[in-house]
C-alpha cells in the first residue's frame, strides 16, 4: 500500500512539473515566474531544514548561516573573477565543499546538546557569521552588500525559473530516496527515542552529523539560487527571519512530509506577494504582518499537523474506519 502510494505522489510530481516547464511556453508574466522561483529557492531551503527538525528531531535557529554561506559564496566568486560558467560551477563546488566543512564542524561541536540548549548555540552561531559578515568589509562590505554579475544564461529569468523549477524537483527525489534509505530510517528512529535507538548501538552523533551536513549543503544551495535572482547580497541572508522562514514553511505545511515544505514556502510567499500588493490598493493593509499572522493562526487551528500532515491523518482514520467496517460485514 505505502509503495502505491509513493508511486501516486511521485507520478503527481512530475505531473506539476511538466506543468510548470512548460508554463513558460503558454503564459507571459515576469512577476508570476518572479514569484514562483522564490518560491522554489526558499522551498529547496525549507525541504533542507525539514530534513533536520521533521526527520531528525532537531531544532536549529541557526539553519541560515548556511543559506549564508552559499550566497556570499556565489557573490564574491562572481564579483572577484570573470561571470562566466566555469567560474559559476567553481563556485557552487566551493560552496559545497564550504557549507559540507561548516556543517561538520558545527554538527561536532553543538550536536552533543539537546533541546534548547543546541536550538541557542547555533543561534548562537548563526550570529557569529552575521558580524564576521557586518565587519570583514573589505570582502563583505558590510551591510551595503555589493551588486555581482551572473554568466549570461543565468540573467534570462526563464532559465533560471526552470534551473530552480529542476533543482527543486531533484533535491526533494534526492530527499526522498535519503529518508527512505536505512540511514534515513535511523534518523528517524532517532527522531522517535534517541535513547533507545542508542541502546540499539547506533553511533547517535555520527547519523545526526550526518544528517546536519546534508541539510547545510542543500541549505547552501538555496543560498546559491537566491543570490542569482537578486544578483547582490547582503547580511540579511545571516538574520534569524530567514531561519524563522524556513520553520514556519516546515510547520504549516507539515513536518516531517517534504511535501509540505514545499506547500508551505507556496503559500507563504503566495500570501506574502498578495498582502503586499493589497496594501497598495487600501490603507488597512499596509499593516499586512497583521493579516499574515492571522494566516498562520487560522492554518494552525485547522491543520494542526501542518497541511499535509492532517490530510494524510484524515486520511488514515478513513482507510481504518473502512477496514473496520469491512471485518464487522465480514464477521456478520
Amino acid at each position: 500500500m505505502r509503495l502505491i502510494q509513493g508511486n501516486k505522489m511521485t507520478a503527481f510530481i512530475l505531473v506539476i512539473s511538466a506543468f510548470l516547464i512548460l508554463l513558460p511556453f503558454v503564459y507571459e508574466s515576469r512577476n508570476l515566474f518572479i514569484l514562483l522561483t522564490q518560491i522554489f529557492v526558499f522551498a529547496i531551503f525549507a525541504m533542507s531544514y525539514d530534513l533536520l527538525i521533521g526527520f531528525t528531531g532537531i531544532v536549529s535557529f541557526g539553519h541560515a548561516m548556511f543559506f549564508g554561506i552559499g550566497a556570499y559564496s556565489m557573490g564574491i566568486f562572481m564579483k572577484k573573477f570573470e561571470p562566466t560558467m566555469p567560474y559559476f560551477f567553481l563556485a557552487v563546488l566551493a560552496t559545497i565543499v564550504l557549507t559540507g566543512l561548516v556543517s561538520f564542524i558545527v554538527g561536532l561541536l553543538t550536536l552533543r546538546l539537546k533541546s534548547h540548549f543546541y536550538a541557542m548555540l547555533t543561534l548562537s552561531l548563526s550570529g557569529l557569521f552575521l558580524v564576521l559578515a557586518e565587519k570583514w568589509r573589505s570582502m563583505t562590505f558590510g551591510n551595503d552588500g555589493f551588486t555581482f554579475r551572473v554568466p549570461e544564461f543565468l540573467i534570462d529569468r526563464t532559465h533560471f525559473y526552470w534551473l530552480s523549477l529542476c533543482l527543486m524537483v531533484a533535491i526533494f527525489f534526492f530527499l526522498k530516496r535519503f529518508t527512505n534509505s536505512p540511514l534515513g530510517r535511523v534518523l528517524q528512529a532517532i527522531r522517535e527515542n534517541e535513547q533507545r535507538t542508542e541502546s540499539l548501538g547506533f553511533q547517535v552523533l555520527h547519523y545526526k552529523i550526518a544528517a546536519s551536513v546534508v541539510s547545510g549543503v542543500i541549505a547552501g544551495v538555496a543560498g546559491i539560487l537566491y543570490a542569482i535572482s537578486l544578483r547582490y547580497v547582503n547580511t540579511s541572508v545571516f538574520s534569524m527571519d530567514i531561519t524563522l522562514d524556513a520553520l514556519l514553511m516546515t510547520i504549516i505545511g507539515g513536518v516531517g512530509t517534504l511535501v509540505g515544505a514545499i506547500i508551505g514556502a507556496g503559500l507563504i510567499e503566495f500570501a506574502h506577494d498578495w498582502l503586499t500588493e493589497l496594501a497598495k490598493e487600501h490603507v488597512i493593509f499596509e499593516r499586512w504582518i497583521i493579516f499574515f499572522g492571522i494566516i498562520y493562526i487560522l492554518v494552525v487551528m485547522f491543520f494542526p499537523k501542518g497541511i499535509v500532515g492532517t490530510i494524510n491523518t484524515y486520511t488514515w482514520k478513513r482507510k481504518k474506519q473502512t477496514a473496520v467496517k469491512s471485518k464487522e460485514k465480514v464477521a456478520g
